[in-house]
């Protein structure tokens, strides 16, 4: 008798190539109205995850400059911070170093009813750590697989994981690092290793074309956000994320038990809603 192996195909992999950096939003009207609905929707479906003790993880990667924070941003404008933590991933600390490299994300999983988002994460492994030479060969490389199975061990245990990389064009980041340098409130966000990074695109955009490869899974498919255009990327990622958390899940808040209700409104001396 043999075991049927579990399928790992998500459809079609993500390619940089392929992407449509062109797509915008036809007015700021159009983006404001678009996202004041999924930030409602948003909200409705964090209420869910609360009541119904579900978790979430969500991931981005992308560009410097891509617009990951400003999605973020978005995204938390509305939901309940007691239920909602963003992490910001920087390079390990010494006494990370001295550990597994995931070992820092197990650290900050979600509890029940709560989101995580991860500004950056263990992909670092395969990406900067891969590129910069922090890891060896050996390392990255079997790193995919460790990634996966970190994963599925997730998934497989209810949590919901959505994974999100930002792409910009070459001239579109040369513009914003430009446009940082004019703005005080933006300034101290570019570092010398963003630009030394720009040296170096043609090497992140193989590890970026490759960690798609190995790691988009039925269990946690890649999704590329065009943020060419930044109100575009904002709702495109908000929209992936409300479509990604609400598998069944109902986008609605959660409903009061009746005979709850009803007792609560004797207790209080109310009347029904129909009275």
């Amino acid at each position: 008798m043999t075991t049927k192996k579990k399928s790992s195909k998500a459809g079609k992999v993500p390619h940089l190539d392929a992407v449509d950096l062109d797509r915008r939003i036809d007015s700021v009207e159009t983006y404001e109205r678009r996202l004041s609905t999924l930030q409602l929707k948003l909200l409705a479906l964090q209420q869910r995850y609360v009541a119904e003790g579900r978790r979430a993880i969500v991931v981005f990667e992308g560009w410097d400059a891509a617009g990951k924070g400003g999605a973020i941003r978005r995204i938390n404008e509305r939901l309940d911070p007691r239920h909602c933590y963003a992490w910001s991933i920087a390079a390990p600390n010494p006494d990370d170093q001295g550990k597994h490299y995931l070992y820092r994300f197990w650290t900050k999983l979600p509890l029940r009813g709560s989101i995580a988002i991860f500004d950056r994460s263990w992909y670092g492994r395969v990406l900067v750590e891969r590129v910069e030479g922090f890891a060896k060969k050996a390392e990255w490389k079997r790193a995919y697989d460790e990634i996966n199975a970190f994963e599925e061990m997730l998934t497989d245990d209810g949590v919901r994981l959505i994974k999100m990389f930002v792409h910009i064009s070459p001239e579109e980041q040369l513009r914003r690092f430009a446009e940082r340098l004019k703005k005080p409130h933006k300034r101290w966000k570019l570092t010398l290793e963003d630009v030394r990074n720009r040296e170096k695109r043609p090497d992140y955009e193989d590890a970026i074309d490759e960690m798609f490869k190995k790691t988009h899974t039925k269990h946690a498919p890649w999704h590329v956000i065009s943020g060419e255009y930044k109100l575009n990327g904002r709702l495109e990622a908000l929209e992936t994320l409300v479509d990604g958390l609400s598998h069944g899940v109902a986008a609605t808040p959660p409903e009061m038990d009746p005979d709850v209700e009803q007792q609560i409104r004797a207790a209080l001396d109310l009347p029904g809603d129909d009275d």
